[in-house]
């Protein structure tokens, strides 16, 4: 790990802890919901991103493969293999384009970048009105825009949500947007060890059972999640992602 001190490596693993939950209990927003406190720690994102990386294509690969064991026995699906398919013909052309802008726009503009569209996310969720596709042609736009934030900085999940609804029933939600990601993530990985990027192999090693404590509790959360009206959740998510990209644009420009 970085120089860091032992009050910050503290925050860093609660931080982590918080990543597994979001992740498993939303089906999104390991990145989102955590990038912008990692960033108020270190600012860098070409640290954090491989380790929150490595994370998702762990536990994302962990959900599909017990999900499908289940899917076995129930003969129900989870994965809209559909919905899958159309995303991805649309989306690795600009997801490579956006790994390719975060190896070389400069760290301070791409913090500036992830903190402004955290905060712009963040008041779609004060004002509880989430991002939503109502056409083909938007569908298009949307996915672009998303392929090309989660290559450079993997925040791009409410732009694909938005589109999912239209395509997706519930219980397919989180296992179809945890193919989706494993796939997009496994291009940004590799585009990290081409251009000789650090991936953080052993941060990520011992950070990984704070984040999997997460995934556990996120588990039981998901299942409450899909029964009850989440509006109030976002809502407060919503003001503590817009403090934190406050700050961090703030010390951004600085």
């Amino acid at each position: 790990m970085i120089d860091l001190s032992w009050i910050q490596l503290g925050f860093v693993a609660i931080i982590f802890i918080w990543s597994g939950f979001v992740r498993s209990g939303l089906g999104f927003g390991g990145a989102l919901f955590t990038l912008p406190f990692l960033l108020l720690i270190h600012n860098d994102p070409l640290f954090f991103l491989p380790i929150i990386s490595l994370h998702l294509l762990f536990f994302a690969g962990l959900t599909i493969i017990q999900s499908e064991r289940n899917r076995n026995d129930s003969n129900s699906t989870s994965v809209n293999w559909q919905f899958v398919r159309y995303c991805l013909l649309i989306m690795i052309v600009p997801k490579l384009a956006g790994v390719i802008g975060l190896l070389i726009l400069p760290t301070k503009l791409m913090n500036l970048i992830i903190f402004s569209l955290i905060a712009g996310y963040a008041l779609t969720y004060i004002l509880g009105k989430p991002l939503q596709s109502n056409s083909r042609v938007i569908d298009i736009l949307f996915l672009v825009a998303a392929a090309y934030i989660s290559g450079t900085s993997l925040i791009g999940g409410p732009l694909v949500i938005a589109v999912a609804m239209r395509h997706i029933k519930p219980h397919e939600f989180r296992n179809t947007l945890f193919v989706i990601w494993w796939i997009l993530v496994s291009i940004k990985l590799g585009a990290f060890v081409i251009a000789e990027v650090d991936i953080q192999l052993l941060n990520a090693l011992w950070l990984l059972p704070f984040a999997g404590i997460g995934h556990l509790i996120g588990h039981g959360f998901h299942q409450q999640l899909l029964q009850r009206d989440s509006a109030s959740f976002y809502k407060i998510l919503g003001w503590i992602l817009l403090g934190s990209s406050v700050v961090g644009i703030s010390q951004a420009l600085a």
